[in-house]
């Protein structure tokens, strides 16, 4: 595909996201029981359902199609801002979320603990705008998070101008990471160009993080700017500062979602110099831990809250989705089971096994990272952390995008596949197809997860035969 068709093919796919954004998006009406048919069935139903379609398909197929030749970083740059624009200032797409930080905000500035109740405790004058199953759920975002939202909402009682304001936020973070992205990727060896391509014009960003202003694109910013600075420290002079002011962004980070946590013990060996020594690393990478401690601890202090939002991270489980491999592989239980008659909820012990499996591969992966580049292992820690938890949302395979992006020199189409993949499964007013494509999605999704079990163990074998052969 010749440069400029790819760029004005994924520009006219923006455009029609905008139109279904503007005919049936996030707004803050809540439909009660909308599903794709009614949808379908509603004003305007079929341009919706079709706009958005061919739209979420041309800017996939654009991207995925330049993701190995993009001609200059300009050009790069320049496209990402052409097909952001009409996401920019059309509705919201692909998410309510909005309404909820705007709830939890208006929780907080009216000097109750959000952590401790939820948004129908005030009430909140937007509560209608949620979701049933989040108005008692406590908030699962960081203190920072929930300072910013206190901010937005005191700031106006005009709930655009709140919309507007959380989009100018994930505008700030995706423009965070569009600076410090190229950081690392020089790092790593990476072109400059195609990180920022695939990390930036993917069109879950557009979609998700800018359009849907979801808090996702603040936790990115800070994160990639926080490995850029540390990656980036001088020599012995000023490096501690350095080192602690990389840390410090990560805390921020950590304080925005408490995922992004799985990043700093990878940090923390990016931040060694020359060879891995256990007193090296207490030595350069102490100060990034330090850093991001002090940072979590003084925010969570400063809001006058508790760290009760760690506890809270346990509600988003309430939400069941295929996508999720771990629940997926408890519904296909589910569904085998009832053909012999019997009736159990295997979900508990299969998300359970998966946050097992969870802790014994960010260890493996840090232990593997030591020796090799650490950046990549941090990326590969926040794939296993979106692959293996409870909940999986499409605007979560943003979270390793954007560090594998600028650190994967090689085989980069499987995580640029699964981006592509799941930008297709939420509506534009924010209804995801999980719900309503449990079959035969549970399923295929399980036989999935086993086939990539299967090439795991197999690839595992074969290079402890090959180190086997080369020591004899």
């Amino acid at each position: 595909m010749p440069h400029h068709l790819a760029r004005y093919a994924g520009l006219a796919g923006s455009l029609l996201l905008s139109v279904a954004a503007f005919l049936g998006g996030a707004f803050p009406e809540l439909g009660d029981d909308v599903t794709p048919v009614s949808i379908w069935q509603g004003e305007h139903g079929p341009l919706i359902i079709v706009s958005w379609l061919v739209g979420t398909g041309l800017m996939v197929g654009a991207w995925w199609k330049m993701r190995h030749r993009i001609p200059s970083v300009r050009w790069a740059l320049v496209t990402i801002g052409l097909w952001l624009l009409p996401l920019l200032v059309a509705p919201l797409l692909g998410s309510r979320d909005v309404y909820a930080y705007a709830c939890q905000g208006a929780t907080y500035a009216a000097g109750l603990n959000p952590y401790e109740q939820g948004v129908s405790a005030l009430p909140c004058p937007w509560l209608d705008s949620i979701s049933l199953i989040w108005r008692d759920t406590p908030a699962p975002y960081g203190p920072l998070f929930v300072l910013i939202s206190g901010g937005v909402v005191a700031s106006t009682d005009s709930l655009t101008t709140i919309v507007v304001l959380f989009r100018l936020i994930a505008v700030l973070g995706v423009g965070l990471t569009a600076v410090s992205l190229p950081v690392l990727a020089r790092r790593c060896g990476v072109p400059v160009e195609r990180a920022l391509w695939l990390a930036l014009a993917c069109p879950l960003v557009g979609v998700h993080l800018v359009s849907g202003a979801h808090n996702d694109a603040l936790m990115i910013g800070l994160l990639v700017t926080g490995l850029a600075v540390i990656v980036a420290s001088p020599g012995r002079s000023g490096r501690v500062a350095w080192l602690l002011a990389g840390g410090v962004l990560l805390g921020l980070a950590v304080a925005i979602k408490a995922t992004a946590a799985v990043v700093v013990p990878f940090a923390a060996l990016a931040a060694v110099v020359g060879s891995y020594r256990m007193r090296a690393l207490v030595r350069d990478g102490g100060w990034v831990v330090v850093g991001s401690l002090a940072a979590v601890v003084g925010v969570t202090l400063a809001a006058g809250l508790n760290f009760g939002w760690i506890a809270g991270l346990s509600s988003s489980g309430d939400s069941i989705g295929w996508s999720s491999p771990p629940t997926a592989v408890g519904q296909t239980a589910g569904y085998v089971a009832r053909i012999f008659g019997w009736h159990i909820d295997a979900l508990p012990v299969t998300r359970t096994i998966g946050l097992v499996a969870l802790a014994v591969v960010l260890v493996w992966l840090w232990w593997r990272a030591r020796n090799r580049n650490p950046l990549y292992g941090a990326g590969l820690a926040l794939a296993a952390t979106v692959a293996l938890s409870p909940v999986f949302h499409p605007w979560y395979a943003t979270w390793p995008l954007a560090v594998l992006a600028a650190t994967a020199v090689v085989r980069t189409d499987w995580f640029a596949g699964v981006a592509a993949a799941v930008s297709f499964l939420v509506l534009p007013d924010g209804t995801s197809l999980t719900r309503y494509t449990k079959m035969p999605g549970a399923p295929l999704m399980t036989l999935l997860v086993i086939v990539v079990v299967v090439r795991l163990v197999r690839s595992a074998r074969s290079k402890q035969r090959a180190n086997v052969e080369s020591a004899s």
